[in-house]
């Protein structure tokens, strides 16, 4: 591309090329003082090279150094994706991103300590920041709902002064140019939906384009959490996690994310993503969590009716419930199930259940069936094409169909949604048909959630119409064996 720039001189006009090679003159009328105006040239686009390199270093506080190094360090401008506010913003800054419904995000960079025992993180800098304000932030990716964001833990993002002689500077753990990535496991945690919703997803969205070269540092860290999420933690970081508020000691990184960045119901955008990422990435980050553990456990057995059979008959997995939302006619539905063709797995998954144990048998299922609630997350485990069928109780359709069809359908699974008739619902018996709860259950949760969960999620069992249930199940029999012919 060629540029031009006009120098004047005594009535003449010097007009200068600049191109890639560099630049050229050549006079318009006469060349008395060509020589002149390169020279003149020369020491302007020097002066003007100075300038530029102080406007940047004095008001950009090293942003081009820091662009430069992070991406000899891996680190690409991800915050476009994490923090769009945050985009291009300086070293030695903390930043927030407040738009989302679901959740904020700041970044800091700079001189980063961790204080667990005043819930802060400063950020070590120049006396020009003394003026900025500290920003607050509970990294929990509920935002919208009140009363559970008021259980979450606060941090407080605080500028310090580099000069300050009264402040420890003293880093216990060094990470050198390897960025953390703050977050709480409080809120819901204890609910398997919540802990991949609120949780495991969105911490795959804020941290895998870090290649594992980051630190998880848990808000509110559980035991039981990082145990039982160990494999998948360790597919998104090579360091151990770091327990905020039980380690003293002061860890110092050179960048941070606080705060994780979630999309919508268990799934993954691929347009708010760094690469296009899908869920189906997800899905290989647990391929690749759970498979070593799964080897170990089919090397300890001496062989199982699965694997004499499965690769004759088509697999179905039925996730069985206790109390609530229970299908009191299960044993008749796997007796079905047998008569159509199906190898029948009965799934009772409880909070102590490994979860590369339920991996294992979903990932090797054809075609899987559930009445809603949290237990449906599984179907995060299905391969794609595998059936989903979700029983969907009454009252229930918009949550079904929201936190569980729809991220299926992303999913590239078979789902189909089965909706129950008021006759396969323990609530017909206790009410009758005629009642409003039978006959109009959009009327009462419409109310708020406490009116669904109490009526609908609480009190309600099912009896499957079997002879109404073959019609979905005959069919996810024939697509699982198109699928298993195809390969």
């Amino acid at each position: 591309m060629v540029q031009y720039h006009r120098v004047i001189r005594k009535g003449e006009e010097l007009r200068v090329s600049v191109e890639q090679g560099g630049f050229s003159a050549s006079p318009v009328s006469g060349d008395v003082y060509l020589k002149s105006a390169k020279q003149k040239i020369l020491l302007t686009i020097f002066l003007s090279f100075l300038c530029c390199c102080y406007y940047i270093f004095s008001f950009s506080s090293f942003s081009l150094i820091d662009s430069f190094s992070r991406e000899v360090d891996g680190l690409f401008p991800y915050e476009q994706f994490i923090a769009p506010l945050c985009s291009g913003f300086s070293y030695g800054t903390i930043c927030c991103d407040r738009t989302g419904f679901r959740s904020d995000t700041c970044i800091m960079k700079g001189d980063i300590r961790t204080h667990s025992s005043s819930s802060s993180v400063f950020l070590f800098t120049s006396f020009r920041n003394k003026s900025k304000p500290s920003e607050k932030i509970k990294p929990y990716t509920r935002k919208w709902e009140t009363n559970v964001m008021e259980t979450v833990q606060e941090l407080n993002l605080v500028y310090r002064d580099v000069n300050d002689e009264h402040c420890n500077k003293i880093c216990d753990a060094v990470y050198e140019n390897v960025p953390a990535v703050f977050f709480s496991t409080g809120g819901y945690t204890g609910n398997v939906y919540h802990e991949f919703n609120e949780g495991i997803i969105p911490l795959f969205i804020t941290s895998q384009h870090f290649n594992k070269k980051v630190v998880l540092v848990i808000v509110e860290y559980r035991n039981w959490w990082v145990t039982k999420y160990g494999d998948i933690l360790s597919q998104l970081s090579d360091y151990p996690p770091v327990d905020f508020n039980g380690d003293n000691r002061t860890h110092c990184f050179k960048e941070a994310i606080v705060g994780l960045k979630i999309h919508n119901e268990l799934s993954v955008d691929s347009s708010l993503m760094l690469g296009n990422k899908t869920i189906l990435d997800f899905r290989n980050v647990l391929d690749r969590a759970y498979w070593p553990r799964i080897r170990g456990l089919i090397q300890d057995e001496t062989g199982t009716r699965f694997q004499e059979l499965g690769l004759s008959k088509p697999k179905l997995v039925i996730l069985s419930r206790n109390g609530s939302r229970e299908l009191l006619n299960e044993n008749l539905l796997v007796e079905l199930a047998e008569e159509i063709g199906f190898f029948v797995e009965v799934l009772r998954p409880d909070k102590t259940t490994e979860l590369a144990k339920i991996y294992r048998s979903l990932n090797s299922s054809d075609v899987m069936i559930g009445v809603h609630g949290a237990a449906m997350t599984h179907f995060l485990f299905l391969k794609p094409r595998t059936v989903f069928i979700q029983i969907i109780p009454l009252g229930t359709e918009w949550a079904a169909e929201t936190y569980y069809g729809e991220p299926a359908k992303k999913m590239r699974l078979e789902y189909t949604g089965y909706k129950i008739k008021p006759r396969e619902s323990s609530l017909y018996d206790e009410y009758g048909g005629d009642d409003p709860i039978i006959r109009d259950p959009k009327s009462f949760t419409r109310k708020g959630w406490n009116y669904t969960k109490k009526i609908y999620l609480e009190r309600q069992n099912v009896t499957l119409d079997l002879k109404r249930f073959r019609k979905p199940l005959s069919r996810a029999y024939k697509l699982s064996q198109e699928v298993i012919n195809s390969y």
